[in-house]
């Protein structure tokens, strides 16, 4: 026969109480287990058919029957779990597992991940997370930098700074370079758009029809883009573009143009450019910081819009889309407005 134990006996505000906890919405549903069990061990239930209604185990209808007879309906409120002693980071824990961070992993890997250093320190991998993030610690991460080697950096700096923000009067500045080798890339497999739930799918085989150059001059006041493509980035192609940048101005206006220390910039020819366009200046940025050129964000711009995902069934093609993008984007142009992130990180005048 299933096992039935005496019915519990219950009072008239438990038996209301643990009915109003059965029908309750707000109570945690562990809760209302508990109270629907003791209400039917006060029924008179057996364990097998609490067990089946339930869907639990005898051990656990026992345990809750004990709880209840020793501290009534309050002792069906919480869990009892002792849980696990809290860990205490001492100075002298933290201090072991920063060094050991310091450190280089012995199995030939380049940086240590949570669980491998708690292994390794026979500690829990929270508390290694917790040090390093006390710590301010990241070994996942990994920044790149370029440190210019120019004895002139800050005169250099300062004076196209100074550029941006308090050009000459009247004077036009651009920011001149080229993307060079942009490949037009075809893919042999259709492209599948996104649909919900699914994101936008390019085939792994593509054909390369060939590279072109783009040279881009990004005027500072307005942030509109002066653009052409060509074959190849010579210094005769820079020449030709600068034309079209200096007829594009009012004549005789100033004109200032920062650019990079490419080869292509600094030949014979752009010096006789110079010397027939006296109204022109050159403002060459440090060695290795490209990034003082805003035109260099106007291209990851255009890398990330229109090269990166895109399909190109030719060279002429590739220089079509380009060139429209550019078209499109005069009419949203905004100049690129600069601030410093690290205020004590500061440029001197010069």
């Amino acid at each position: 026969m299933p096992f039935r134990a005496e019915p519990l006996q219950l009072t008239e505000e438990e038996h209301t109480e643990l009915r109003q906890m059965t029908l309750s919405r707000m109570l945690p549903a562990g809760d209302v287990f508990r109270a629907r069990l003791i209400l039917m061990l006060a029924e008179g239930r057996s364990y097998a058919e609490i067990q089946r209604r339930l869907d639990t185990t005898a051990p656990t209808i026992s345990r809750w029957r004990k709880r209840f007879v020793e501290d009534r309906v309050a002792g069906l409120m919480e869990e009892r779990h002792p849980g696990q002693k809290p860990s205490v980071i001492t100075p002298a824990l933290q201090a072991r597992v920063l060094a050991a961070t310091r450190r280089k992993p012995k199995d030939g890997s380049t940086h240590w991940s949570c669980r491998k250093l708690a292994k390794q320190l026979g500690l829990s991998k929270d508390t290694v997370h917790r040090v390093w993030r006390i710590a301010g610690l990241r070994p996942h991460r990994l920044e790149r930098y370029m440190a210019s080697d120019d004895p002139d950096f800050e005169s250099k700096a300062a004076d196209i700074i100074s550029l941006y923000l308090n050009p000459p009067q009247h004077a036009a500045v651009f920011c001149v370079d080229e993307k060079s080798a942009i490949q037009a890339l075809d893919r042999l497999d259709p492209v599948l758009p996104m649909s919900p739930g699914r994101a936008e799918r390019h085939g792994f085989e593509y054909y390369r029809h060939g590279t072109l150059s783009l040279y881009a001059a990004l005027e500072v006041n307005s942030g509109k883009v002066h653009g052409k493509t060509a074959a190849r980035h010579t210094s005769q192609e820079f020449v030709s573009f600068l034309t079209e940048v200096v007829e594009h101005c009012p004549r005789n206006q100033e004109i200032h143009i920062i650019l990079d220390n490419l080869s292509a910039h600094k030949t014979k020819k752009v010096e006789e450019f110079l010397a027939q366009h006296p109204n022109v200046k050159l403002h060459f940025t440090p060695t290795y910081s490209s990034w003082l050129n805003q035109v260099e964000i106007w291209f990851s711009r255009i890398e990330r819009d229109v090269i990166a995902r895109g399909v190109f069934t030719s060279v002429k093609d590739l220089a079509r889309k380009l060139m429209r993008y550019i078209k499109a984007y005069a009419a949203s142009a905004r100049p690129i407005h600069w601030k410093y992130s690290d205020v004590s990180r500061r440029i001197r005048p010069c």
